[in-house]
């Protein structure tokens, strides 16, 4: 188990290099990738695999949560970089995106799925978080309205995505988003 000192700067990169092997494994679909390759790839040997992550199930939950801390991120340099509304749809893309990225970890996901891991509560809530602020901007500037919170707004986003067993679902899933950034923007006080 990693104790909370910081790592020296070797033990940094090696697991860096175990994180992105695993990810470019997952989200290539290689839900059966085993530790062995994984460490393999990251050019380490599987005794610092495990000396990072004491399961391989802590090492699907770690890649999760980096791709989740990179989503999270998005709405402030969004809101540094764009008015509100365009923040919020940009966002609302990337979120789409993200649904992409899961549906390449989905098989390697459901192994945590059956655990006590509040992996899934906690991307929940910290997505829900990011779209009520850029929710709150947009109403604040008069251009979203202000009757939808974030909570609501990810779980139509959860039923748009839902359909990524379909073909061609990530072109879909873009134009219904776009519908549904359109609704937001409906009833918006200054909405023309």
């Amino acid at each position: 188990m990693p104790s909370s000192r910081p790592l020296r700067a070797d033990a940094r990169r090696n697991r860096e290099a175990l994180l992105s092997a695993a990810r470019q494994a997952f989200l290539g679909g290689d839900a059966d990738a085993h530790v062995e390759d994984i460490a393999r790839s990251a050019g380490v040997a599987v005794g610092t695999l495990y000396r990072h992550f004491e399961t391989r199930e802590a090492l699907i939950e770690e890649v999760y949560r980096k791709e989740v801390d990179a989503l999270c991120a998005a709405p402030g340099d969004l809101l540094d970089q764009h008015p509100p509304e365009e923040a919020l749809r940009r966002f609302l893309l990337l979120l789409v995106d993200h649904a992409a990225v899961g549906k390449g970890m989905s098989a390697v996901l459901e192994s945590i799925m059956a655990t006590d891991s509040p992996v899934f509560d906690t991307a929940r809530t910290r997505m829900a978080d990011a779209l009520s602020l850029l929710l709150e901007a947009g109403s604040a500037a008069g251009t979203v309205r202000a009757d939808v919170t974030g909570s609501t707004l990810l779980r139509a986003l959860g039923g748009i995505c839902g359909m990524r067993a379909t073909e061609g679902w990530l072109i879909e899933a873009r134009q219904i988003t776009g519908l549904l950034f359109d609704g937001l923007r409906h009833g918006a006080p200054r909405a023309a």
